[in-house]
């Protein structure tokens, strides 16, 4: 069945809810509902979208939906699943996904005894908003699993988005999603305490966002053409035991909170770079 053919539910349209219906209504996909337990929250939702009615998430007209996307909250999936379960007898032929990366598809397995096929695909992207959804879901990769229909409508999706699909072990979901928050919201608190340090040393506030925005565009360009080893710069990748130590010492006085951090981080780059650190630098990252 085409894109076209399946009619599709989103329940608890959040920023990746919106996002992903704007992007599937402005390619053909049918969006008919939008459901959440806030009435308007839904009514919101459906404008931002362009498509679906907004209703409740206890509407019966949800169920007759060929196709259920689940945006919910990561805790609210299981109780969601069973609620709908509970509601139609038989849910053949129809595929229910959800979008959390850190829970297999067989979180939905109360629709999977009913008949459902059950997936997960989600966005190895960042979505600070629906608006920003839209711009980074885009040709952005996409983890699936799930049942063989279900992973097979997930794929069509992520094709008519110009993205790419790629398999995870639903086993493997929770570290698959610790990758991702090990480089995302870790990166954003990084630079953020990056930008205060920087106004601490007398750099502008208003050009310390754009020129770590800049300096880490760089380096992440660096990761991908060359790889960590090759990418990996500063005092720790030239043996610089000197200069780290200056650096923990003035963090003691400026901002001692980020010594921990720092100390961590100097020791997981180490191996990266191919170097041993000193028995004098060592005690000074336990200090």
């Amino acid at each position: 069945m085409g894109l076209t053919k399946r009619e599709v539910a989103i329940v608890g349209p959040g920023r990746v809810g919106q996002a992903l219906g704007k992007l599937l209504a402005e390619a053909g996909v049918p969006i008919t509902l939008i459901a959440a337990r806030r009435p308007g929250a839904a009514r919101r939702a459906a404008r931002f979208v362009g498509s679906g009615r907004p209703v409740g998430i206890e509407d019966p007209r949800v169920t007759e939906a060929t196709v259920i996307l689940l945006t919910t909250a990561d805790a609210a999936l299981e109780p969601v699943a069973r609620g709908l379960a509970r509601r139609r007898r038989d849910w053949s032929g129809r595929v229910v996904l959800h979008t959390c990366g850190s829970l297999p598809a067989a979180v939905l397995r109360p629709l999977r005894r009913r008949g459902a096929a059950i997936g997960a695909l989600h966005p190895f992207q960042t979505i600070p908003s629906p608006a920003a959804g839209v711009r980074n879901l885009k040709a952005c990769f996409w983890g699936i699993e799930g049942d063989a229909a279900a992973r097979k409508l997930a794929g069509q999706w992520v094709k008519a988005l110009g993205g790419v699909a790629f398999p995870v072990r639903p086993l493997q979901k929770t570290l698959y999603h610790a990758a991702a928050f090990l480089v995302c919201p870790t990166v954003v608190t990084l630079m953020d305490r990056s930008a205060r340090l920087l106004r601490h040393a007398g750099v502008p506030a208003s050009i310390a966002r754009p020129m770590l925005g800049q300096f880490v565009a760089e380096t992440v360009r660096s990761f991908v053409k060359l790889g960590g080893r090759r990418a990996l710069t500063g005092p720790v990748t030239r043996g610089d035991w000197t200069t780290v130590k200056r650096h923990l010492a003035v963090l003691r006085r400026v901002s001692p909170d980020l010594v921990p951090l720092y100390s961590a981080l100097v020791r997981a780059m180490l191996p990266l770079a191919g170097k041993r650190a000193p028995a004098a630098l060592e005690k000074a990252l336990r200090r």
